[in-house]
């Protein structure tokens, strides 16, 4: 059974989600595509707000948008 792909934009949030919960640098967005880059910046900008509000780890499970429920 043949899986299909992801929407682009939505891998580009989640991997600036990822980035931004880590703490990485906003300057290390990957695309220069300006869609993938405004939908990598802003799942960098939610991941960062959960850094800041301590959302990391277990207490930010349920935020998480990697986590499937």
């Amino acid at each position: 059974m043949k899986r299909q792909k992801r929407d682009r934009n939505q891998r580009a949030f989640l991997h600036g989600y990822k980035a931004g919960i880590v703490g990485r640098s906003r300057d290390e967005c990957p695309s220069q595509d300006v869609n993938l880059r405004e939908n990598w910046m802003s799942g960098w900008r939610e991941g960062r707000g959960d850094q800041w509000a301590g959302m990391t780890g277990v207490s930010g499970i349920h935020k998480n948008p990697t986590v499937m429920t």
